[in-house]
């Protein structure tokens, strides 16, 4: 399909060609960081001051992706600019969030090993860990169980992350979707969440992980999104 005259302006046209060059260079970093495997897992990101988004394709291995790749959707998870390919088939939950959800930009999904692990059991990462705070500001939740293919994974996560902190969440069974103000504070927030679900896994092998205090946690949470690195810049 080609984008019709509403979404085919030159600022539109700018703004989706930055967008889908900010995502191929994202996914790499799932890779990096040994967050998915094969072609597993998606980032996506909106189109500023659209009713637009952009996402991974369907089943194209990441060292294949590239800017053109990357496919163009509506809020209703309908192609808009694919180039042939089909869109991701986590399309759908994206699209429940971003319509639901207007502050976030960025969602990012994973099959991290450590995070599926905590999914797999339905157990929450409890925050007994200062990184936890900074990031999280609370433990990060399990969503329930839902099928792959429509929004049901995007009513979930929805469900369980509004009015919570965290911008992870662990659907049961299947693993952890982020979302962000961008797309690369979700590819973040993905990134920090396998990091404690590890570390965290290794805590509960050695005995019992001690708690932190709700006020220090709420700190913490503060300091970090108010205060940490340099004047100007932000921790998301």
């Amino acid at each position: 399909m080609v984008m019709n005259a509403e979404h085919s302006s030159p600022d539109v046209a700018t703004a989706v060609a930055a967008l889908r060059e900010e995502l191929s260079e994202l996914h790499q970093e799932l890779v990096r960081y040994q967050l998915v495997v094969w072609t597993g897992g998606n980032v996506s990101g909106r189109v500023p001051g659209q009713d637009l988004f952009v996402i991974k394709p369907s089943g194209v291995p990441y060292e294949r992706l590239t800017p053109q790749s990357m496919v163009v959707c509506d809020l209703d998870g309908r192609v808009v600019d694919g180039g042939g390919l089909q869109p991701s088939s986590d399309t759908a939950a994206h699209a429940y969030v971003y319509r639901h959800m207007p502050e976030v930009n960025g969602v990012v999904h994973t099959h991290s090993t450590y995070a599926c692990a905590w999914a797999a059991r339905g157990e929450p990462v409890p925050c007994v860990l200062t990184a936890m705070a900074d990031e999280f500001g609370a433990e990060i939740p399990v969503g329930p169980f839902a099928m792959i293919g429509d929004d049901s994974i995007g009513r979930g996560i929805v469900e369980t992350l509004t009015g919570h902190r965290s911008p992870a969440v662990l659907m049961r069974n299947h693993g952890p979707f982020t979302i962000g103000a961008s797309p690369r504070a979700a590819v973040k927030a993905a990134v920090m969440c396998e990091d404690v679900a590890r570390s965290v896994h290794i805590a509960h092998q050695l005995g019992r992980p001690l708690p932190i205090d709700p006020q220090a946690v709420d700190r913490l949470h503060d300091r970090y999104r108010n205060v940490y690195g340099q004047p100007g810049t932000s921790a998301q």
